[in-house]
C-alpha cells in the first residue's frame, strides 16, 4: 500500500521522472501478490496495485535506493544489521513527520484494519513529503 501510495504522490508533485517509489521486504518470499483487502482499499482510493508482488530486500536494492522508510522499528534493525553500509539511509516513515513509532501491518485483519491503516500511511506520506525530499538531498550531497 506504501508503494502505490508514495507512487501516487510522486505522480502528483510531477516527480515520478526523478524518483521511484519499490518496495521490498525483509521476511518475504519473492512473488507474493498483494492481499485482497489490501487491493480493495487500494482500488478505493484509485490505486491500482493488483500486479503488486513481494520481492525480498537485496543489496541491489539497498545501493539504488536514495531513502529506505521502514513501518517498523524491527525491520529497520534488521535493514541496518544486514547492510550497515547504508544504515543512514534507512528510516521509519514515522520518523519523517518527528515521531518514531511502528505501523502495524493489517494482514490478518479486518477491511476496516487496512483502510486505517492505508489513511495513516497516506498522512505520513503528504505530511513528510517536504522531510523525504529534503533528506534525498542532503543524503545525496554527503555521498559525494
Amino acid at each position: 500500500m506504501a508503494e502505490g501510495l508514495m507512487r501516487r504522490k510522486l505522480e502528483r508533485e510531477d516527480r515520478a521522472h526523478e524518483f521511484r517509489a519499490a518496495s521490498a521486504g525483509v521476511w518475504t518470499l519473492d512473488g507474493r501478490p498483494a492481499t485482497e483487502s489490501a487491493i480493495m482499499v487500494m482500488a478505493e482510493l484509485g490505486i491500482d496495485i493488483r500486479s503488486h508482488r513481494s520481492r525480498l530486500l537485496t543489496e541491489r536494492i539497498m545501493e539504488n535506493a536514495a531513502l529506505i522508510l521502514t513501518m517498523t522499528h524491527s525491520h529497520a534493525e534488521a535493514i541496518r544489521a544486514e547492510f550497515p553500509e547504508h544504515k543512514s539511509r534507512v528510516l521509519l516513515l514515522s520518523e519523517m513527520v518527528g515521531y518514531g513509532y511502528d505501523i502495524e501491518d493489517p494482514v490478518g485483519g479486518s477491511l476496516l484494519d487496512y483502510e486505517e491503516t492505508a489513511q495513516e500511511i497516506e498522512a505520513l506520506i503528504e505530511t513528510g513529503y517536504e522531510r523525504m525530499m529534503q533528506l534525498i538531498q542532503q543524503l545525496a550531497v554527503g555521498e559525494r
